[in-house]
């Protein structure tokens, strides 16, 4: 069984060192890894843990690079504008999340879907400030060490703030909505409060990520900021890994980003088909996610450690009061 701690270590030994042994190339690649690990992790808690999938989080993307490179081109540094675009994310989640968490199911995710189109519409409406179409030019960055440090410590913190989540009462809180929503609002759980501040908690990586993101490539337009591609990437990646899961956003970036730039390398005009389809083989396959999967055959350790606990002391609780009371004169005549 692979450790918690020692997978840990490896990942962010071999994570560190990418800047000062890769190339180039391995340190772009690696970036665009980090950037759908922490998009993934975002989705992961209003998706995964919730059970309100959607198709909105490139919309928080989107405003957040934007956001970011109007601060830039007004004079702003890079590390400074990243934290204000994800204020603007939460600016932007608070009333929509109260709004459109009304709606369940495929309506939500439509939803998002629409509203992604809308503030795709506005940004290039208003081109006297986001230049429309052609889109804003930044400054390019001559050292991107810092920003990948930045990403490579923005991950870290989303992968411990899942785990913690997964161990923790706010997570079966969660859990307890995605399986039956109605049922833990009669049990007392504050499914409206809850709901929406996950949502608001998700927007804020996805907005600083975009302000980063935008940085990096010293250029944003409405294609790339509000891609469809991106939030379906980011979806599939969930999906592959295993939703609900700690590792899951992590394994599937991972996973997918490697085989994605295999293929693009080998067969350039038909990878997107080819790559499509083993996302539809591997969901049809393994439902559960990679992560499940190992957690299934006993190669990683097993999630969710307080509802384990808890189910144990139930259990215990239950053998103790099925147990037969014995009055001591009979033990001692047996004696």
């Amino acid at each position: 069984m692979i450790k918690p701690v020692a997978l840990a270590f490896v990942l962010g030994a071999a994570a560190l060192a990418v800047p000062f042994f890769g190339t180039e190339y391995a340190l772009s690649f690696t970036i665009q890894v980090l950037v759908f690990t922490i998009l993934g992790y975002s989705w992961n808690l209003i998706g995964g843990y919730a059970g309100y999938t959607h198709f909105g989080q490139v919309c928080f993307f989107g405003l957040g690079g934007y956001t970011g490179a109007l601060l830039v081109k007004a004079g702003m540094a890079w590390y400074f504008a990243a934290p204000l675009a994800a204020v603007a994310g939460i600016a932007l989640a608070l009333p929509l999340g109260a709004a459109m968490l009304r709606l369940k199911g495929p309506y939500f995710a439509i939803g998002m879907f629409g509203l992604t189109r809308v503030l795709e519409s506005f940004v290039l409406g208003f081109d006297s400030i986001t230049q429309g179409g052609t889109g804003l030019y930044l400054v390019p960055l001559s050292n991107l060490r810092p920003v990948y440090y930045t990403l490579v410590a923005l991950t870290l913190v989303m992968i411990l703030g899942t785990w913690r989540l997964d161990n923790s009462r706010l997570g079966l809180k969660l859990l307890a909505i995605r399986e039956d929503e109605p049922a833990a609002d009669a049990l007392g759980v504050r499914t409206t409060r809850l709901k929406i501040g996950t949502f608001v908690v998700s927007a804020i990586a996805p907005a600083a990520v975009g302000a980063l993101y935008a940085a990096y490539l010293g250029f944003i337009d409405p294609p790339t900021a509000f891609s469809p591609v991106t939030e379906l990437t980011t979806i599939a990646i969930v999906l592959l890994g295993g939703m609900g899961t700690v590792l899951g956003p992590l394994v599937g970036a991972v996973v997918l980003s490697v085989v994605n730039e295999l293929l693009w390398a080998r067969f350039p005009e038909y990878y997107l088909a080819i790559v499509g389809t083993l996302v539809l083989l591997a969901v049809l396959y393994m439902p559960c996610g990679i992560v499940n999967l190992g957690m299934k055959k006993g190669w990683l350790p097993a999630g969710r450690g307080l509802f384990r606990q808890l189910a144990r002391e139930d259990r215990h609780a239950v053998r103790a009061k099925a147990a037969p009371l014995v009055p001591d004169d009979v033990k001692r005549v047996e004696a």
